[in-house]
């Protein structure tokens, strides 16, 4: 049952949903609290796409029942931020709840810190010395066998093969440098086509898949958007799209900060442009539809116009973003900070942040006839009315006519 402070779904609002989730690292707990909110929602996605880590939670979305998606991916977050052996646990929750900043930043460095020097439970190790000596040349830092063995045990491959919901990653061919998506539309998916898609180099090694190698999808593009978007035959669709990097930010006054700055631009920026890129050209290919039907019979004939009208397209597309934005800093290397307290408040943060977007819907508003796209972000107005500012909370590519 969907929670009270959500308005109810109308049946005239039959948009096909989406989650597309981004590249991210530790931060990808972030996704699974968001997931969370949706699992009891009226909109559960029929198609779960993912990059690098946001592959691995929509390999667990997909491969489990709707009842056990949560708990599924509960356990490997639990399972991969356990204390390590060879690392004794930090007093995480104390120092969190502290407030005290000196504090709190030393424990974000020793834990990231224990995931460079002995790897994470379930997840990845480095390798042994021995993969050193006598001459050998390893291609990656780390060894992620024991990633394949969790994916297996908490996956049900049958189950996204016998395409129950629609399953995308993406990685790139390591010989070509082109980007591929493993889909379960086309191909029978396997853990390795997840590894591939989080094989992110010179950190974790490339995965073969019939003969050719791949690596971290989140080289080339870390969202997988506009596959989804632009997948023939398009439907209509309402698109959650769980960002792990926010792209505006302070101005950096030391160099840690420079470097977390450098990396949040590096990564949201390459989404804000693909979701930007598609808006345009959605509205482009509704005008075209518009002006077939002013064209008269004549005109309609030349080759010129028969390629525009194969352009066009009449569905809508509603793209709903949540993004990732804690309070303060997190450090340049919060990608990698696995430890147990941290994933669990960017878990809540997840869960909170997808609440108040479904409570707020604004999807449900009426859509422009001459809009083909449109985009939300009900966080950054809920924050911009904390700080007195009222922008509006939709966008579209048409700025001049708003």
């Amino acid at each position: 049952m969907f929670s009270a402070s959500e308005p109810v779904r109308p049946a005239s609002y039959d948009k096909k949903v989406a989650l597309v989730l981004q590249g991210g690292g530790a931060l990808g707990s972030y996704q699974a609290g968001v997931y969370e909110a949706l699992s009891t929602s009226q909109y559960l996605p029929d198609w779960v796409a993912g990059i690098s880590i946001g592959a691995i939670n929509a390999a667990i979305i997909a491969g489990n029942a709707p009842e056990k998606r949560v708990e599924q991916l509960r356990a490997f977050w639990e399972g991969i931020t356990a204390p390590n052996s060879f690392w004794p646990g930090l007093p995480e929750a104390g120092l969190l709840q502290t407030g005290w900043y000196g504090a709190l930043t030393d424990h974000r460095r020793l834990s990231s810190l224990g995931a460079l020097l002995f790897g994470q439970p379930g997840f990845f190790a480095p390798r042994p010395p021995t993969d050193w000596m006598f001459g050998a040349s390893p291609t990656s830092f780390y060894d992620t066998s024991a990633l394949k063995g969790t994916l297996e045990r908490l996956v049900d491959f049958d189950r996204i093969n016998a395409r129950e919901i629609r399953f995308s990653v993406g990685a790139v061919n390591v010989r070509t440098g082109n980007f591929a998506y493993f889909d379960n539309a086309t191909i029978p998916i396997r853990a390795e086509h997840v590894m591939a898609s989080g094989a992110l180099p010179p950190g974790f090694p490339a995965i073969e898949i019939d003969g050719e190698h791949y690596w971290d999808g989140g080289l080339v593009s870390n969202t997988p958007l506009k596959y989804v978007l632009e997948y023939i035959p398009r439907r209509s669709r309402l698109t959650f799209q769980v960002d792990l990097f926010h792209a505006a930010g302070p101005l950096p006054t030391d160099l840690e900060a420079v470097a977390e700055r450098e990396k949040d631009i590096r990564y949201s920026s390459r989404t804000r442009a693909s979701t930007t890129t598609f808006k345009t050209m959605h509205d482009v290919r509704h005008d075209i539809n518009t002006l077939w039907d002013a064209l008269p019979p004549e005109l309609r004939a030349l080759p010129a116009a028969q390629r525009l009208y194969a352009f066009g397209c009449v569905t809508t597309m509603d793209i709903v973003q949540l993004i990732y934005l804690p309070d303060g800093g997190q450090g340049h290397t919060k990608d990698y900070e696995f430890s147990r307290a941290t994933m669990q408040a960017r878990w809540a943060d997840g869960l909170a942040d997808a609440r108040a977007t479904l409570a707020a819907s604004p999807w449900l508003a009426p859509m422009a006839p001459d809009i083909g796209a449109r985009t939300f972000d009900v966080l950054r107005e809920l924050r911009a009315q904390r700080r007195q500012v009222s922008p509006t909370n939709a966008t579209t590519s048409r700025s001049c006519r708003q």
